[in-house]
């Protein structure tokens, strides 16, 4: 009877009663999720992630309602459990997955929307926020909390973004706005980070000095830090060749050493978005190719399931913390208000956005000397459409600064978590329901037909560096017809040697190393079935593509 007693005692203070009934809505709601995204496959005006963010609300009524409108733990919102645990799947997948060829191709576009416009969106925000929310009455807001609403407005939905555009069907577009959304993610949390320890009072001109080398520094050690675990990864899995004996020690080892990658940029105040992108990257480039062919298709499924989930868990999470009401309650708002209030918030997004896609595209089509590489104003419409969704990332920004409040500012704290609120759940509602309908009437009616790619790692993707210091273009016809312009000569030559020289490193220096395509380990009767060829044999200093396409096609799932 003791040892019962004992064993209770234990199940009682590990175990608590609202956890386990909290989990326990949670995978119900998400199964639910996955019953009705499935009905809704073909639906052109839904998707999963405003199907779990409906679903959410509706959990939550009904808690409250259980709870006879009390407080309820289950509808609280934690940034611990949002940037530490279901963030990272998905961006890794992303990075993962992404088609490295347009990616790297748009890389100046995207830094120049990712970095540049966010400080243009920034800096209009934070000052049409405090121009205009002193008719409301807001007269306990300082410079700061100004600047840090500029901030947590700034952060697009990089996670709404993969579940309304497809890279397939638009690869120019999904690879500018994600890969923005990812660089802006990481501008905006540097900018809100730089607004906490901002002396109001000794601000002068080396502090935006201060500022943009703050951010150039996260910028480069973040994703050097992510092409080091990516790297390391890759070495390790080729040298060890883990699966001679368990196919299960190298898929462990892939998925913990890319978590790895983003607790250590986090714990060295670094951006894990970035790192943790980054090490996607090179993991499909490297890492990837030197498993067995079993463990390439169990890690591609499942980090694409992890992926998933997490992102359906937090549309969820973000509807039933929209239904806490503490923080309606400690507002004393009145709907007019709210709305209001609201209104101009979702305005200066409005406007913060149009501000820097428009005028920053067209000064790079300015650049542009071929037609068919310059983004027209039908691309720039959904861009700019696309980037207006807001998310998780900017409601826990917000209870980041809005949380902890004294007496005299509590309703005005509580007012702006739950005006965020609105506007996160207006921007995926409605525009994440029309942005479907809208690429298809404005862009895919014109477009040409494409091949599809099932996956992002049948492309020769960091071959295509050089694409980010070279502009080449297509080498077929122009928009209307005729032959396209010939590149100077000394734009030829220059694109030939770049890419002639990563070829030649990244053959005789990368791969010999870290494996990669084309990579046949050297394991008598392995499980993937490699023939008995040393290592060194396959590789060569300049293969052709013919050679590398033939190992593509035989290893990629």
């Amino acid at each position: 009877m003791a040892v019962l007693e004992t064993i209770h005692t234990l199940k009682d203070s590990f175990l608590d009663t609202s956890t386990i009934i909290a989990l326990t809505v949670f995978f119900t709601l998400l199964c639910l999720c996955i019953i009705i995204g499935h009905l809704l496959e073909e639906h052109r005006w839904a998707n999963e992630s405003i199907t779990a963010l409906l679903l959410g609300l509706i959990a939550g009524v009904v808690v409250l309602l259980v709870t006879q409108f009390e407080s309820s733990q289950i509808l609280v919102f934690s940034e611990d459990l949002f940037f530490l645990y279901l963030l990272p799947p998905i961006i890794f997948n992303a990075g993962f997955q992404v088609k490295k060829k347009q990616f790297f191709k748009n890389f100046t576009t995207i830094l120049l929307f990712g970095i540049v416009g966010t400080a243009i969106s920034f800096c209009l925000i934070s000052l049409g926020a405090y121009l205009l929310f002193s008719r409301f009455g807001f007269t306990t807001l300082t410079i700061k909390d100004y600047l840090a609403i500029g901030a947590i407005l700034s952060a697009t939905d990089s996670v709404c973004t993969l579940q309304v555009l497809n890279q397939d069907e638009t690869p120019f577009l999904y690879s500018v706005v994600f890969g923005e959304g990812v660089v802006n993610d990481a501008t905006s949390i540097v900018l809100f980070n730089a607004v906490q320890s901002l002396d109001v009072k000794n601000v002068s001109g080396l502090t935006a000095l201060n500022l943009l080398g703050t951010f150039l520094y996260l910028f480069c050690t973040s994703t050097l830090l992510g092409i080091s675990a990516g790297l390391m990864s890759a070495y390790i899995i080729k040298t060890l060749y883990f699966g001679r004996h368990s196919t299960d020690r190298e898929v462990a080892l892939m998925m913990l050493m890319a978590y790895l990658s983003y607790m250590l940029a986090e714990l060295l105040n670094l951006s894990g978005i970035l790192t943790v992108f980054f090490c996607g990257i090179v993991m499909s480039h490297y890492t990837w190719h030197n498993v067995t062919e079993s463990s390439r298709i169990t890690t591609k499924h499942a980090f694409a399931t992890m992926s998933f989930i997490s992102e359906t868990f937090i549309f969820l999470y973000v509807g039933m913390d929209a239904m806490d009401i503490d923080k309606w309650k400690a507002s004393k708002a009145t709907p007019g208000t709210s709305i209001g209030v609201s209104s101009i918030l979702f305005g200066l997004v409005l406007v913060g956005r149009a501000a820097f896609i428009f005028p920053i595209a067209n000064i790079s089509n300015c650049f542009k000397k071929r037609e068919n590489t310059k983004i027209e104003f039908r691309q720039q419409f959904i861009m700019w459409w696309a980037g207006l969704m807001r998310g998780a990332v900017t409601i826990a920004l917000s209870y980041n600064q809005f949380a902890d409040s004294t007496t005299t500012t509590a309703e005005d704290y509580a007012l702006m978590i739950t005006s965020t609120i609105i506007v996160v759940l207006f921007s995926t509602v409605v525009f994440g329901s029309i942005t479907k309908p809208l690429i298809e009437a404005v862009l895919l009616r014109h477009a040409k037909p494409i091949h599809n790619i099932s996956d992002a790692t049948d492309i020769p993707s960091l071959d295509d560096l050089r694409l980010l210091f070279i502009e080449t273009g297509d080498a077929g016809e122009e928009g209307n017809g005729q032959p396209s312009r010939k590149r100077t000569g000394f734009r030829l030559l220059m694109s030939s040697t770049v890419h002639h020289l990563w070829r030649k490193f990244d053959d005789k220096f990368m791969r010999p190393v870290f494996g990669g395509r084309g990579f046949v380990p050297f394991v008598p009767s392995s499980p993937s079935g490699a023939i008995d060829v040393a290592p060194s044999r396959a590789f060569d200093a300049a293969p052709s593509r013919a050679f590398d396409g033939a190992i593509e096609e035989e290893h990629t799932p």
